[in-house]
């Protein structure tokens, strides 16, 4: 008995190998995405500026307005539209490369284009830039899905919460970096914007350098790669412990569950009865997180501080400090996911969120009537990012990871990460037009959106909280209607296909 408490203080730690090996996969690639996120907002007009030069330069007359708005959308939507290509990558990356070495190989995604911006202005170029665009969209789409996958299989099950939403905290972190690098007195300015652009190519430099030296998913090594000996040496340098027994016999667990899979593709998993709920869980989660409106609020709050008697060029100041905000409350959920638990966390983000969005639409269609309205939107622009930042931006992806075993985890990852770049393009390109058309009652689309999401968290989805991966996937089991993870039937209906049908 002593021997085994031995063992769980082992398995309980957090060691040096696996905060390095944490910090370098979320600060190499979930920063970056972040930064792209917001590296453009704080330098447009300058940016534009230099599109009307370039084509002035070009055709000796000024470019039409409508051509430099369309120009400046592709801009802005190469980004999400490269997520989206990226999610697809994922499957194909993850098994061929490992999580390891399909983070290594995005690297590619960041440090091409980091060039290319920075060097964008000296080439005369805006066709660079947007290209540039489309691969940091491509490595934040594969990075969104590989981060939480890969620290969900290093992390031992005390841990996998806390270490499953440091990628969406160094998510905010990238963010927050990008504002204060984006401030006029800082690099947006017409001579620093190509270096605000460029830096995103730092943390995958550092990354590119230093993560070949930390280890491969046991999981990956074990199950996938049926490398016994190098999936033990993984976990012993993790743990900082010789005896991993107890955590090979449960990945070995794993294994024997899903033997009759092999690897199960994007297509079979969307017929598969026994993993029914999960796949619902995953795109309900994923479209709820980017379709409940929080690109929407971040749109819409400079003129909200604006309105509030803000002066417009103290708002990138106010933007600044409502990105610290979300840092600060994306760093509470690290240390209270293992105490509350990730479904708690859903319920208490998505109806904060709800909460704030009625009563932002309220505070918006009264704004001019009561003096002190703007006031109370601000209020509610900093609950929603507060109630964000507590569920639903940090948890879905480690959901994903928790509830899938390993032959069908990429997939899912596919599938989860094409909703999330999908609704936020969507998002990004039709708000617009729902805020000429709705004004202030805009918000009530995305409070439907909270409502029914957050009924769909409270009567299907479950606490996962200090659970193995075949432990969850049997509760998932009973709500599935089937009697085992993966039943007999379809066990069958997987060996009766075609080798190259179950691989794909």
């Amino acid at each position: 008995r002593e021997r085994e408490r031995q063992r769980e203080r082992g398995r309980e730690k957090l060691t040096l190998v696996l905060a390095l090996a944490t910090f370098l996969a979320a600060f190499g690639s979930s920063f970056q995405y972040g930064y792209n996120v917001a590296a453009v907002n704080s330098p447009s007009e300058f940016m534009q500026q230099f599109y009307n030069d370039t084509y002035y330069d070009r055709n000796k007359e000024n470019i039409e307005s409508f051509t430099l708005t369309l120009l400046w959308s592709l801009t802005v939507s190469m980004f999400p539209f490269g997520g989206f290509i990226g999610s697809l990558m994922v499957g194909f990356l993850v098994n061929n490369l490992g999580r390891k070495g399909a983070l290594l190989f995005n690297n590619i995604f960041s440090i091409l284009p980091a060039i290319l911006m920075g060097c964008s202005k000296i080439a005369k170029s805006f066709e660079i830039i947007i290209a540039s665009r489309l691969l940091v969209g491509i490595c934040a789409g594969i990075s969104s899905n590989v981060v939480p996958m890969y620290l969900g299989e290093l992390a031992p099950k005390n841990l996998r919460g806390a270490l499953g939403v440091v990628p969406q905290l160094f998510i905010t972190v990238g963010i927050l970096v990008a504002q204060l690098f984006g401030l006029r007195s800082v690099l947006a300015s017409e001579e620093g914007w190509p270096i605000l652009l460029g830096l995103t190519g730092v943390p995958a430099g550092l990354q590119l350098l230093l993560l070949p030296f930390f280890p491969e998913s046991p999981r990956y090594l074990l199950i996938q790669k049926k490398n016994e000996s190098a999936a033990e040496k993984a976990l012993q340098t993790l743990r900082g412990w010789k005896d991993v027994d107890m955590e090979m016999e449960e990945i070995r667990k794993e294994d024997e569950a899903e033997k009759a899979a092999g690897f199960i593709s994007v297509w079979k998993l969307f017929r598969m009865q026994s993993l029914r709920w999960q796949l619902i869980s995953t795109i309900v989660l994923m479209a709820g997180q980017q379709l409940s409106g929080v690109n929407a609020i971040y749109y819409y709050a400079d003129q909200i501080y604006l309105s509030a008697g803000v002066k417009s060029n103290d708002v990138q100041y106010v933007t600044a400090g409502t990105g610290a905000v979300n840092v600060f409350m994306t760093m509470v959920t690290v240390f209270v996911v293992e105490l509350w638990g990730r479904r708690n966390l859903l319920l208490i983000g998505f109806s904060t969120c709800l909460t704030a969005c009625i009563v932002l639409t309220v505070a918006l269609a009264l704004q001019n009537t009561i003096s002190w309205m703007p006031y109370v939107s601000i209020v509610c622009v900093i609950v929603y990012v507060i109630g964000h930042a507590v569920g639903p931006s940090p948890i879905p992806a480690l959901f994903i990871t928790e509830i899938f075993l390993q032959s069908s985890r990429p997939s899912a990852y596919m599938i989860g990460g094409s909703v999330h770049w999908l609704s936020n393009f969507i998002v990004g390109l039709i708000f617009p037009f729902i805020q000429v058309g709705l004004g202030p009652y805009s918000f009530i689309i995305f409070a439907i959106i909270c409502l029914l999401t957050t009924i769909y968290i409270f009567m299907v989805v479950p606490e996962t909280k200090g659970r193995t991966f075949v432990e969850i996937n049997q509760i998932f089991a009973k709500k599935n209607k089937v009697s085992d993870v993966y039943p007999e039937k379809e066990e069958k209906e997987l060996n009766d296909l075609p080798p190259a049908t179950r691989e794909q």
